[in-house]
């Protein structure tokens, strides 16, 4: 699981720094970068904070931080065929502008 980068790419896309988004989560710039780089796991109250912040459900950004280690052995082929397709539908309803 990559919940961290999976926290830092959407807090950069929505154009969003470190610092600032430390402060909206209310917590320290380190921390936050701990978060990001996955060296800290958040705890669940701080990751639905976060998720909000970021405008996401929260089971979004659990679905989109899991990686191909997450998923048991007979349903790795299945990971591998849905997960594309799967993460860009998320990233056009939650990602992307819609005014582009």
């Amino acid at each position: 699981m990559n919940i961290g980068q999976v926290i830092k790419d959407f807090r950069k896309q929505k154009g969003i720094k470190q610092g600032e988004f430390a402060e909206l989560c209310q917590v320290s710039q380190t921390y936050l970068s701990l978060i990001e780089s996955n060296q800290k796991e958040p705890n669940l109250s701080l990751l639905k904070t976060i998720a909000e912040q970021l405008e996401i459900p929260l089971p979004i950004l659990f679905f989109l931080s899991l990686d191909e280690s997450d998923v048991p052995e007979q349903k790795k082929e299945i990971f591998k065929i849905l997960e594309p397709s799967l993460k860009e539908l998320i990233a056009q309803i939650y990602i992307d502008d819609p005014k582009s």
